[in-house]
């Protein structure tokens, strides 16, 4: 049985990248990769797809997953979100289609590729550590700011990426976003200096 959340995201990404489709991972497992490792189940995808790559996504699917055609096709018309379902171990895989507004138009072109395996190499595109905190900011905010995990995963990178990070862009963003005072928190409770 395949539960390994890299192994699936890989089978997924395989797919997106057989069909050409520009995507990132997000979530979780970005926020382990650039901050505090933890275990995870979640995965979540970006992807910048369209109503003619539907056939090919689920073909490339077929056998591993379940998915459904009709609410990945409602997902892309409204560019939203949609989910598949890998069979051996009932394993849900999140799938964002790419708003094409604000810093979602950014986003994917700020992605890093990273070998998440050797023997032979296995790559994966995710998001940037200052796109995965924005994104983990607007989820806490979202969701009341009630989350410690959320806000655990935004503390995680900015402790671990603090001197990589591209602060300019953090902060223009945070602002378009109406995050700034979360971001200024964060920043705080990581032991950065604002500014």
């Amino acid at each position: 049985m395949i539960t390994d959340p890299i192994a699936i995201a890989l089978r997924v990404a395989r797919v997106f990248r057989a069909l050409g489709i520009p995507h990132m991972v997000v979530g979780s497992l970005a926020s382990s990769l650039h901050g505090e490792g933890r275990t995870t189940m979640d995965i979540d995808f970006v992807a910048d797809m369209n109503l003619d790559s539907v056939e090919g996504f689920l073909d490339g699917l077929r056998g591993e997953f379940y998915a459904d055609e009709h609410a990945i096709r409602d997902a892309i018309r409204r560019r939203s979100s949609f989910n598949v379902i890998h069979l051996d171990g009932m394993t849900k895989v999140d799938v964002f289609v790419r708003p094409r507004t604000g810093i979602h138009i950014e986003e994917l072109a700020r992605r890093r590729e990273v070998a998440v395996g050797g023997d032979p190499e296995r790559r994966l595109f995710f998001a940037s550590p200052e796109d995965t905190i924005l994104q983990k900011l607007r989820w806490y905010r979202q969701g009341g700011e009630v989350s410690d995990r959320q806000w655990r995963d935004v503390l995680g990178v900015l402790k671990l990426k603090r001197e990589d990070l591209d602060r300019a862009y953090l902060s223009r963003w945070a602002q378009s976003m109406d995050l700034e005072d979360l971001l200024s928190r964060a920043l705080r409770e990581a032991g950065i200096e604002a500014g």
